[in-house]
């Protein structure tokens, strides 16, 4: 991204265009020569595949906007229009809504093997907060698209989640107006949704590239944790690591095309497909899966005022990870506490998302509320990991953990104990 550029060419139209305006050297630093630990496993390959997913949505999405009209009494209409008279509509419209899904299921991963490898901790602070934003704007952009078919989990989820807006005092009946464009959803919220879920992917876009940026400063880190000592702990991106992403494009693909061609509907609403009506609510109104476990939070606190700053504090209480884990170890692979309170917040994840799908009466609310707890629990204690904890002694080097990984086992993640470690993050 800055500095002087190592690339050389023999062709003079190249060198002339490279002269006026870098654009080769820039691939070059970027994708071909760039310094990256020699150490990087498969959980790496989820950076590449979210910027394919990116990429997938934007393209999709400018082909269904060219047949969309975004009118309450036709977009209904229009997105069966698609389904069903559009060449290969089918295809892209449930490339866009599947898409959407693995998009999440990869950033999530992406998130994941952040906090399990420490990605968070300095000097790469601003990187995670880039992440977190990235992550925020495409929760926003997912929510307005998922209002676009206009069917009843559509209309009943958008009416739903902006009415939480005016719990907020003063100002929420202001704010709760403004989205709707009106007094309730309708034809004016359509227009604006349908113009900001347009918008947002290209800001994402810019702030993936920032995101990128800040990456190439202080390079990646890797499973051990540790910073480069020289050279011999970096290895070119191209041909080793782009071989490796292709091979993780690979299998995701496979699974993106059994999910797209023999369950496109899998992860998606059966009463969606029914247009919407205001006067008809339906039985148990939820949000995507991938917004479960933020909803779960939501419904586990009695008052409304509280559930949404619960809601929204589980989504920004990311940001002060940073300085919320004060161990100077990175990865969890030194840190058994940490380790073993990771795998339990995973865990507990997955049981608020599967709340979140839920009614909420009964056992749910109590499981709901007690998964709750444990999820801010995860962060409060972290200062207190951080002091007590007694991490693994760390290797020397990168290089020196990888050689002595080849000789153990034969593996070439970096793991410090040979093929222990390689099955220790294998389990």
């Amino acid at each position: 991204m800055s500095g002087h550029s190592s690339f050389q060419s023999n062709n003079a139209i190249i060198n002339w265009i490279e002269y006026r305006l870098p654009i080769f050297g820039f691939i070059n630093d970027s994708l071909v020569v760039y310094p990256t630990p020699k150490n990087l496993n498969y959980w790496w390959n989820m950076g590449s595949l979210a910027g394919v997913m990116l990429v997938l949505q934007i393209v999709t999405g400018i082909i269904l906007a060219m047949h969309y009209t975004p009118h309450a009494d036709l977009a209904f209409a229009s997105t069966e229009h698609i389904m069903r008279d559009v060449n290969y509509g089918w295809m892209m419209r449930y490339m866009h809504a599947n898409g959407g899904s693995m998009f999440f299921i990869v950033v999530y991963i992406h998130i994941f093997r952040g906090m399990y490898y420490g990605s968070y901790k300095a000097p790469r602070e601003l990187l995670w907060w880039l992440g977190i934003i990235i992550f925020i704007l495409m929760m926003a952009t997912a929510f307005m698209g998922y209002v676009l078919p206009w069917g009843q989990m559509s209309f009943w989820g958008a009416t739903v989640i902006t009415n939480l807006f005016s719990a907020v005092p003063l100002v929420g009946e202001e704010i709760v107006a403004w989205l709707w464009g009106g007094f309730a959803v309708a034809q004016p919220t359509l227009n604006r949704f349908y113009s900001l879920h347009y918008l947002l992917p290209f800001v994402i876009f810019a702030v993936v590239f920032i995101h990128l940026w800040a990456l190439h400063v202080h390079k990646s880190n890797n499973p051990l944790g540790i910073d480069i000592k020289g050279p011999q702990d970096t290895i070119p991106f191209h041909p080793y690591y782009t071989v490796k992403d292709l091979y993780g494009m690979g299998i995701f693909g496979i699974i993106f095309a059994w999910l797209l061609f023999f369950a496109p509907n899998l992860l998606g609403e059966p009463d969606n497909y029914i247009p919407a009506n205001p006067l008809v609510t339906p039985t148990h109104i939820v949000p995507e899966w991938y917004f479960l476990p933020f909803y779960a939070i939501l419904r586990a606190v009695p008052d409304k005022l509280f559930g949404v700053i619960a809601m929204f504090a589980s989504l920004f209480i990311l940001f002060a990870l940073p300085w919320l884990d004060t161990s100077k170890v990175r990865s969890a692979r030194f840190r058994p506490v940490y380790k073993m309170l990771f795998w339990a917040f995973f865990i507990n994840c997955f049981v608020l998302g599967y709340i979140g799908g839920k009614p909420a009466e009964g056992i749910f609310i109590i499981v709901g509320r007690l998964s709750t707890v444990l999820y801010f629990l995860f962060f409060l204690v972290l200062p207190f990991i951080g002091w007590f904890e007694r991490p693994r002694k760390l290797p020397e080097s990168i290089s020196t953990a990888v050689l002595e990984s080849s000789g153990g086992g034969g593996s070439s993640d970096g793991a410090p104990d040979g093929a222990a470690a390689k099955a220790e993050d294998r389990g």
